[in-house]
């Protein structure tokens, strides 16, 4: 299995520091208002690449974080007139209703900066202790020229950081570049620490969450392309002060969502809000998933549609082999993969375990989509259809592609049944009926 890492910016073989084992951290949301289609795409993608390592029989420890205290919380509260905690609990469940309306998971740890403050403010206690962060009334910074490789995931160089920021005139920065860990303030909520009143820098939150969750180097980090300067190079550049290591084994980023061909932009209401999709989710996924993660994206109403089509041939043909299934009493557990499907079994976990190429998987889908419509046009036999709903199961799973679907009681089935009785009888009245009964059931389309 191969991953792109960022931070070596080449393909590597996969090898988990502890056997059987994924440990992996994703960077999450800062809690002050609804997520949009591009805060999406993050959700959409590590949630694969969990389901498929899970898939493959690791165990994964899937982390990511809420930013529960933030400048625009504090902007928010005041606005609503509520307090900084009553606007984080608001969003944090909408964040997390919006995570499982796009058939993401949800049962993973999620720790809250407000939880992680003792923590928070010992690491940067002991980062001021090594000399690589300091004081100036009140606020602290880190000592980003004490940091020799500083830049290397973005690929920037300090020099030309420096040559290209801005200096204010009433900086207290030792170096323009240095970035802040703890912000000495009396606006919204603060937290006591020895140096100060205050509430900690963005940057600092993640790094100390990932030491005290995990306590040691993890295998994968991962978050959206915008992170990776200075967000995670900012991260890297803290562990390695305290802790000698970058954090993760593998870094990883998606690239953009667009909307139009343009970067979403609420100040030009230019944004499209997860809770206002009214598509089908199964369709919005696998346009997600269409492009290569690294890939930008770009989001028109036509393209989305045209993933609507494609996902109603999907769930029309898994209906259909189901209900053969079902009405045969073929369901049921532990069924195999047919040499038949082996082929296209194959391309989709090949697909996967090249760097998560979920396009070519979602190809591997589709001929599953045209073989499955084959087999069943053709009679083919019930076992080796049972095979098919197996692979299409274990694909749907890894891909977060839902279907609703019930198993038929045994009314369900004699009223099938007395359908096909009148049918073959030619009494088209009362299978005109029958038929009408099984559509509302949503047993016939």
């Amino acid at each position: 299995m191969k991953i792109f890492n960022s931070y070596t910016n080449q393909l590597e073989d996969f090898k988990p520091i502890h056997k059987g084992i994924v440990n992996m951290y994703v960077c999450g949301p800062t809690v002050y208002n609804y997520i949009h289609i591009g805060n999406a795409r993050p959700v959409i993608f590590f949630d694969t690449v969990r389901k498929f390592f899970e898939h493959i029989g690791y165990q994964v420890k899937y982390v990511s974080n809420f930013t529960d205290v933030d400048d625009k919380i504090i902007t928010k509260a005041i606005e609503l007139e509520q307090t900084e905690k009553e606007i984080a609990e608001t969003f944090i469940t909408a964040f997390l209703e919006d995570v499982h309306r796009v058939h993401s998971m949800t049962d993973y740890t999620a720790p809250r900066v407000t939880e992680y403050m003792d923590h928070i403010i010992n690491y940067i206690s002991e980062l001021m202790t090594k000399g690589y962060a300091y004081q100036v009334d009140g606020d602290v910074y880190f000592r980003v020229t004490k940091m020799k490789d500083y830049g290397h995931l973005s690929n920037r160089k300090i020099d030309d950081l420096i040559v290209g920021s801005r200096i204010e005139s009433n900086d207290k920065k030792e170096n323009p570049l240095d970035f802040t860990l703890w912000k000495k303030t009396e606006i919204g909520i603060t937290f006591d620490a020895p140096f100060g009143e205050g509430r900690p820098g963005w940057h600092t939150e993640c790094v100390a969450m990932i030491d005290d969750v995990f306590g040691e180097k993890i295998d994968i980090h991962g978050g959206g392309s915008g992170l990776m300067f200075p967000h995670h190079e900012n991260e890297i550049a803290q562990s390695i002060a305290l802790n000698n290591h970058n954090i993760a084994n593998y870094w990883m980023h998606n690239g953009l969502l667009n909307i139009d061909g343009e970067k979403m932009s609420k100040s030009e209401g230019r944004v499209l809000l997860v809770r206002d999709l009214t598509v089908d989710m199964n369709a919005f996924r696998l346009f997600t998933l269409s492009t290569h993660y690294r890939s930008p994206i770009n989001f028109t109403d036509e393209v989305l549609a045209s993933y609507e089509k494609e996902w109603d041939k999907i769930e029309r043909i898994y209906k259909a082999v189901y209900l053969k299934l079902d009405l045969a009493d073929m369901l049921y557990a532990n069924a195999k993969v047919h040499p038949d499907l082996l082929k296209i079994y194959k391309d989709f976990l090949d697909a996967m375990k090249q760097d998560f190429n979920t396009p070519n998987a979602i190809t591997a889908l589709q001929d599953l989509t045209k073989m499955a419509n084959q087999m069943h046009r053709s009679k083919t036999e019930d076992e080796v259809l049972l095979s098919v709903i197996k692979v299409f199961d274990d694909i749907f799973f890894v891909l977060g592609l839902q279907v609703d679907i019930t198993p038929l009681s045994k009314e369900d089935k004699l009223l099938y049944a007395n359908w096909n009785k009148a049918r073959k009888e030619k009494d088209f009245d009362k299978a005109d009926e029958y038929r009408a009964t099984l559509i509302e059931k949503g047993i016939l389309s």
